[in-house]
């Protein structure tokens, strides 16, 4: 079966993210004031043939865990679909 997999990565909650703050004050310099706060991570979607809903999800986690995500830095959040 083939399924559709989002991962979405974002900082851990207690780390600084440049990004977001860059984002932020440029939206406050634009006139946005009521934006308080901007977190930016990335989405990856893969698509993976596997047996069934729950070997695509580890094999997405192991991806995660060997190549996608730095562990001390990003946290990660895995979605799976199934393809019609």
């Amino acid at each position: 079966m083939n399924y559709e997999v989002s991962v979405n990565i974002m900082p851990h909650q207690g780390l600084l993210d440049p990004q977001g703050k860059a984002v932020r004050q440029g939206l406050n310099k634009i006139g946005l004031n009521q934006v308080k706060d901007v977190r930016i991570g990335k989405k990856i979607t893969m698509h993976i043939e596997a047996l069934n809903e729950a070997e695509a999800a580890k094999i997405a986690e192991e991806s995660c865990q060997k190549v996608l995500v730095n562990a001390v830095m990003e946290t990660a959040e895995i979605t799976v679909k199934e393809l019609a």
